[in-house]
Order: C-alpha cells, then sequence, then structure tokens
C-alpha cells in the first residue's frame, strides 16, 4: 500500500514578515523576507535506481551496427556525417526542447461532475526543479500563461525546488500566481530532499497552503467540492484516511499527488480526478519506444490522460528536471472538467 494509516498533518511554520527585501537577484513584494535555504544530510536520489526502457538500448544497438557498417563502406563523409547528426540532435536536446515549454489544454469527461462544476478550470504547474537549468525562465513563462488563462484553480503538484540554493527565489517567482478558488501545493521527493522546512515557509509567505493529508472545501457556481492533498510517497508518510477525514463520502473529490502511481489505490478512494507529475515524461521519447526512463512510483503512469477504474488521471511532463528533452517538452496544463 502506498498510503500509510492515520499520519497526522504536519504543521506549517510561521515566519515574521516585514519590509520589502532583495534576494536572489529579485525584489520581493513588500511583506515578504527571503528564505535561507537549509539542505538535509544526504540526497537519497540515485540514478541506477531509475528504470530504464530496454528497447532503447536494442534500438541504440542496432544504430551503431548501422554506423560501422556505413563507416567501413563510406569512410570519412559517412563518419562527418554520423558526427555532425550526432552534434545536431544533441543540442537540440539539450538547448531547444528544454526552453520550449507548451500550454496543453486538457478537457476531462467525468460522468459524476455536478452539473454546476461543469466549466470548471484548474491550472497545474508541477515540478518545476528550480535551481535547475532553464527552470526560472520556464517557471516566469508559466506564470505569464496562467495570468492570461485565469482558470479558477491554480495546483502546484510538487518538485517545486530541485536545488536548495534557491528556495529562497521561490516566493518572488510564485507571488504573481492567483485564482478566484485560490493556489495550492502538495509535496515531492526533491522537496523533501532539497528543504521542505524552507519550502514551507516559502509558500507560507504566498498564503499558499501545502497539502499534507489534508483537504479544503471549494465552492464554485454555487457548488461544492473537495479538494484533496497527499504527503508525497517517496519520502513522505501519506494518509489518504486522514486526508479524507471530515469530507462527505459522497462529495465530488479531486486529488493532488505528486507521484501518479498512487492511482491505483487513491482510486478505491471515490477521488473523480487525480492530478500528478515527477515522471517528466520520461525525458525522451521516440515512437514505437516510449519513455526512456521511468522514475520510482512513476512506472505505470508516465505522461497524458489515464482512466483508473471510476477515476480520470492526468500525468504532467513538468516545467523542469535535467535539461534532456526529445519529443517531450515542458508543460503547463490547464485541465477543464466537463460533465458526460
Amino acid at each position: 500500500m502506498f498510503f500509510s494509516p492515520r499520519v497526522a498533518p504536519k504543521s506549517l511554520d510561521s515566519h515574521h514578515l516585514n519590509g520589502v527585501h532583495e534576494g536572489a537577484g529579485r525584489y520581493l513584494p513588500t511583506g515578504m523576507v527571503p528564505l535561507p535555504a537549509q539542505h538535509p544530510d544526504h540526497n537519497p536520489f540515485d540514478p541506477k535506481r531509475v528504470h530504464y526502457t530496454r528497447s532503447w538500448f536494442g534500438a541504440g544497438a542496432v544504430a551503431a551496427a548501422l554506423g560501422l557498417l556505413g563507416l567501413r563502406r563510406y569512410g570519412r563523409p559517412a563518419a562527418a556525417g554520423i558526427g555532425a547528426l550526432g552534434a545536431l540532435s544533441l543540442a537540440y536536446m539539450t538547448m531547444v526542447e528544454p526552453v520550449r515549454p507548451k500550454l496543453e489544454r486538457i478537457t476531462l469527461h467525468l460522468p459524476a461532475l455536478p452539473a454546476r462544476l461543469d466549466g470548471l478550470r484548474i491550472g497545474q504547474i508541477t515540478d518545476i526543479h528550480l535551481g535547475m537549468p532553464h527552470t526560472a525562465r520556464n517557471l516566469a513563462w508559466a506564470i505569464e500563461r496562467m495570468r492570461s488563462e485565469r482558470p479558477d484553480l491554480l495546483v502546484l503538484t510538487g518538485d517545486l525546488v530541485g536545488m536548495h540554493r534557491a528556495l529562497p527565489e521561490l516566493p518572488g517567482l510564485l507571488y504573481r500566481l492567483r485564482a478566484p478558488l485560490g493556489v495550492y501545493a502538495v509535496p515531492g521527493n526533491h522537496d523533501y530532499w532539497e528543504g521542505l522546512p524552507d519550502l514551507r515557509a516559502a509558500l507560507a509567505l504566498l498564503d499558499v497552503p501545502l497539502l499534507m493529508n489534508e483537504h479544503r472545501r471549494l465552492r464554485w457556481n454555487g457548488a461544492d467540492f473537495w479538494l484533496v492533498g497527499v504527503d508525497d510517497i517517496w519520502d513522505g508518510q501519506p494518509d489518504i484516511e486522514a486526508a479524507l477525514e471530515g469530507v462527505p463520502g459522497d462529495a465530488f473529490k479531486v486529488l493532488l499527488a505528486h507521484a501518479p502511481d498512487a492511482a491505483d489505490e487513491a482510486a478505491r478512494y471515490g477521488f473523480a480526478v487525480q492530478l500528478s507529475g515527477h515522471t517528466h515524461g520520461g525525458h525522451l521519447r521516440l515512437p514505437l519506444l516510449g519513455p526512456f526512463t521511468r522514475p520510482r512510483f512513476g512506472l505505470r503512469y508516465v505522461m497524458g490522460r489515464y482512466q483508473v477504474g471510476p477515476m480520470a488521471l492526468y500525468v504532467s511532463r513538468g516545467l523542469g528536471g535535467a535539461p534532456l528533452r526529445l519529443l517531450c517538452r515542458p508543460e503547463a496544463t490547464i485541465v477543464t472538467l466537463r460533465r458526460g
């Protein structure tokens, strides 16, 4: 089971707010103080534990064999052509696609959606990994898209930071995010590894709740629904029962969970929708071969829309991560809920 029994939600740290301060080269809004980053003792990420798709290695072996045959037959011209093609491909994967995020517009058709909630729009930003290459630029782009789209609700589904030194920059970047129903977040594994207490404090400066086995009752167009957030599977203590305590059994519920593979269990709790990230879509994708990599707890659901029993799941490719992308552009998402 992914979800542990009855773990009490963690409380938010409080910070005194005063004055105007400059941090990380940006002026923060009045009332925000730059936060010191406190890095944990270790980062448990192990690249050897990432799951790599075997078909990619088979395709690589075939390509290498064809390249050797070409070299034997055509000599230096073939070597020059293969080298140029490899250099161009690497340049595209590292310098072009990682800085070309895309706004995805997703419509989820839900038979159980209350009629008054038909048309509810949720903006999703996930896997920012602030501090890694291109992430501040991609986040600024995503914020502008959300300000233009004006969704009813905004959610941040984990891995907001990728380097602990970038934590003080987060409030100065996120403060422009606004939505009528509010902005809510859940933690991801990198948020734990890079300093969850500081992340929680940064979000508190912005009045953005970090939902860790908690829920919020929201009202839109005269109808109530419940937004539920669970702790991260990898290093947290997710407890879906605690998160749902006090929620009516027949309520319309939307789940925020960083890792998508939580969906198999979450679907049994009556959620209509789960929004996740974590996988980055596999970073590299090719037709027939699928994703190059899949992380722990992101093995089954890697990218896009899925139907998990009665629950709709959407897995975003995210904004950041390692600056290596192929046919898997970074994304921010507008999810529209429709009845039927």
